[in-house]
């Protein structure tokens, strides 16, 4: 058995749901305080939904920097009965592993912990920094996670120049598909406001949903933009409709429509909250009087053109599976959204995602060793293209 796997199950066999870290970071951190690396954990929220943090570096910071980042919390199990085997004992069957967090992203913290510690015995005074940001409340609200850590780093003029996030990113093989950058997330709640009354009596009340049903036929027919050579055109899809009294007989007095953007760079969250409000307009509605809108702009879009980190990643995958990787910013976001912001490359590369959240998640055990094999070798490819330490 690889030092790999055996790590995942260890960290498998932990019931790290959200927010709970279940210890899966201080195993991670007597492993990395052995190799040299210098480990504090920063907790963040409220008692009831503490948040665990693991902030860790190996180097003076003078160096650039490379961070290895990630999530210990899992999504929980559902019915454990509805699984094979116990979601928390890791289990072997026909040549994978089962278990919550293998695929997102146990797997991933593995290899990047292993690789390092290969890496260090064979490179003990390395020419780059490394460093790890992992926390519990990536599968959460991520309120008080990565995105506190990043702001404290900020504060202490921490140098970031290379970070690898270990989200799922893969399709069939592992490396065949890199995330280079993800789209921006923005929600929405509208509430349009008409005045409640007997269904037969139309005229002594106004039906909301009448109101805005010409705008809804608009937004979900308008393009938002065209996207670009690395992101898809914006999209924009209602969640939610919540109106009605639940009686036949009664025009509602107002109705909520939950919405989200997932949008490119072409667009920011400015111009699409005033392009929104303006089609509002156009339809006869006006802010305050006939309606009211509260945004939440969850993550702006991030991207990582081809430059060094990108080249590394790419290299480091032909070299060990013979893969051309693909570069893709589809999907959902991840907190390389926050990353982003304090790091100027951000790419995110991890196993196979096809059962990532699902009863009977799983990892294919010949997906484990080649992630290993290619996170070191990305360490090794930025530790030659450093310059000197002079």
């Amino acid at each position: 058995m690889s030092e790999t796997l055996r790590l995942i199950e260890a960290l498998v066999s932990r019931p790290s749901v959200t927010p709970d870290d279940a210890g899966c970071q201080l195993l991670i951190a007597d492993r990395l305080l052995k190799i040299g690396f210098r480990c504090e954990t920063l907790t963040s929220g409220p008692s009831e939904f503490r948040v665990t943090n693991l902030w860790a570096r190996r180097g003076d910071g003078l160096r650039p920097t490379l961070v290895f980042a990630g999530h210990t919390d899992v999504v929980p199990t559902g019915p454990p009965e509805a699984w094979q085997s116990d979601p928390f004992v890791p289990t072997h069957r026909d040549g994978r592993l089962y278990g919550r967090g293998t695929s997102d992203m146990k797997t991933s913290l593995a290899a990047m912990v292993v690789a390092c510690e290969r890496f260090v015995h064979a490179v003990p005074e390395p020419l780059i920094d490394i460093a790890f940001l992992l926390t519990s409340d990536e599968e959460g609200p991520a309120n008080d996670g990565t995105v506190v850590v990043c702001r404290e780093l900020q504060r202490r003029g921490e140098r970031l120049d290379w970070c690898i996030v270990g989200e799922p990113t893969s399709v069939e093989r592992t490396g065949d598909m890199i995330k280079n950058g993800r789209r921006g997330t923005m929600s929405g709640r509208l509430t349009v406001k008409g005045i409640q009354g007997h269904i037969a009596y139309p005229h002594l009340a106004r039906n909301p949903i009448h109101m805005v049903a010409p705008a809804l036929a608009e937004l979900a027919g308008t393009v938002w933009d065209q996207g670009n050579a690395f992101f898809p055109p914006t999209s924009w899809q209602v969640s939610n409709i919540h109106g009605g009294t639940g009686a036949s007989n009664v025009i509602p007095g107002s109705v909520v429509i939950d919405f989200n953007f997932r949008f490119s760079t072409e667009s920011t969250p400015e111009s699409l909250q005033t392009r929104f409000h303006d089609l509002l307009a156009r339809h006869g509605l006006s802010t305050g009087t006939d309606y009211e809108l509260a945004w939440t702009v969850g993550g702006l879009p991030f991207l990582t053109p081809p430059g060094p980190l990108v080249e590394a990643v790419r290299q480091a995958i032909r070299d060990e599976s013979g893969i051309e990787a693909e570069l893709s910013t589809t999907g959902g976001t991840s907190d390389g959204r926050f990353i982003a912001q304090v790091c100027p490359q951000v790419i995110e590369l991890g196993p196979p995602n096809a059962t990532i959240h699902k009863v009977d998640e799983h990892v294919v055990l010949a997906d484990i060793e080649p992630l290993t094999a290619i996170y070191l070798r990305v360490l090794h490819l930025l530790h030659r293209k450093a310059p000197s330490a002079a």
